[in-house]
């Protein structure tokens, strides 16, 4: 079968297709047939060796769908031609979607509901479940509560919309212009240009006096806006940063309103399969869909992750062997 591979840690040209022996799935894994690999910023640290190293040589990509070809021993509640899909991303880390076939973990896979896209599903594990995670598990975000979300276009942006009107919640959202109708379309009900000098002043217009929820994915810029758009009470999320000494100018705001500060991670995740199934219940009710911006085939792997990384587009890319 092929499969990238990288033997030697570096920039996306250490990423090359090789012809590989087909893997067996072990006790507790399936073999799955990839039809789609999301393709995520997380994918490029492995890679260049920022997080922990894998052992060399290795296939990238934590993001999977596609068809159970086999199951490993001991294995439960899956079938050859199951559609399954899933995300390595967590502890216990796995990698290994960039290719024809994978063996993927079952404590992080599920049984995707009749009429799901393969290749969207494929896209969705990273972004989708770091939205669920921040929104409904973190944030507990009611129905009728204003969220804020920062980055609305982006891979868990463009999700987190869509989680937070599925609960019924009022969104505002942050993009580039060009986006604004896209992302108004996905279920947000204000979509702001997130350079406008006046952001912070039409947040809280948009929102009738401030935000319930913020999610945050660039702490180092937003954590003083956070606080200071904040409505009594608010919870904020962070899932990221640029820079990792984000700090207030002004920690008044926060105190003078009770704001709650709940900083994630997905690694931390108890058992991803919880996760999974909401969001996979959302794509198969029309409540979320990925929006794929470009898919790649194998070869290439290494311009899909330097796209990830220094392209604009909305929502997600994802390599289709």
């Amino acid at each position: 079968m092929r499969a990238v591979r990288l033997t030697e840690h570096g920039g996306p040209e250490v990423l090359h297709v090789e012809d590989v022996e087909r893997p067996s799935p072990g006790p507790g894994e399936l073999l799955v047939e990839v039809a789609s690999a999301g393709v995520n910023p997380v994918d490029t640290y492995f890679r260049d060796g920022s997080y922990e190293p894998v052992g060399l040589p290795f296939t990238p990509g934590v993001d999977y769908a596609g068809t159970v070809v086999e199951t490993g021993p001991d294995v439960d509640g899956f079938a050859v031609g199951d559609a399954v899909y899933g995300t390595g991303i967590g502890n216990a880390g796995y990698q290994g979607a960039y290719a024809e076939y994978a063996t993927v973990p079952v404590d992080r896979t599920v049984v995707l509901p009749d009429g799901v896209d393969l290749t969207e599903a494929g896209a969705a594990g990273v972004a989708a479940v770091t939205a669920w995670r921040a929104l409904v598990d973190h944030a507990g975000l009611d129905p009728a509560e204003y969220a804020l979300v920062h980055g609305g276009s982006g891979g868990v942006g463009h999700a987190a919309v869509q989680v937070a009107d599925a609960v019924s919640a009022r969104v505002v959202a942050t993009a580039r212009s060009e986006y604004h109708d896209a992302v108004s379309g996905l279920g947000a009900d204000a979509v702001l240009d997130y350079s406008r000098e006046d952001l912070a002043d039409a947040v809280v217009g948009a929102s009738d006096g401030g935000v319930d929820v913020v999610l945050d994915h660039r702490l180092d810029d937003y954590l003083q806006f956070d606080a200071d758009v904040a409505a009594q009470g608010a919870r904020v999320v962070g899932i990221g940063e640029n820079s990792p000494d984000p700090g207030f100018s002004n920690d008044g705001p926060a105190r003078s309103k009770d704001v709650s500060y709940q900083f994630m991670s997905m690694f931390n995740t108890p058992d991803l399969r919880v996760p999974l199934r909401g969001v996979a219940h959302l794509m198969a009710t029309g409540g979320l869909s990925v929006e794929l911006a470009e898919t790649y085939d194998l070869e290439e792997a290494a311009a899909a992750q330097r796209d990830v990384m220094h392209e604009s587009f909305l929502g997600k890319l994802a390599v289709t062997p």
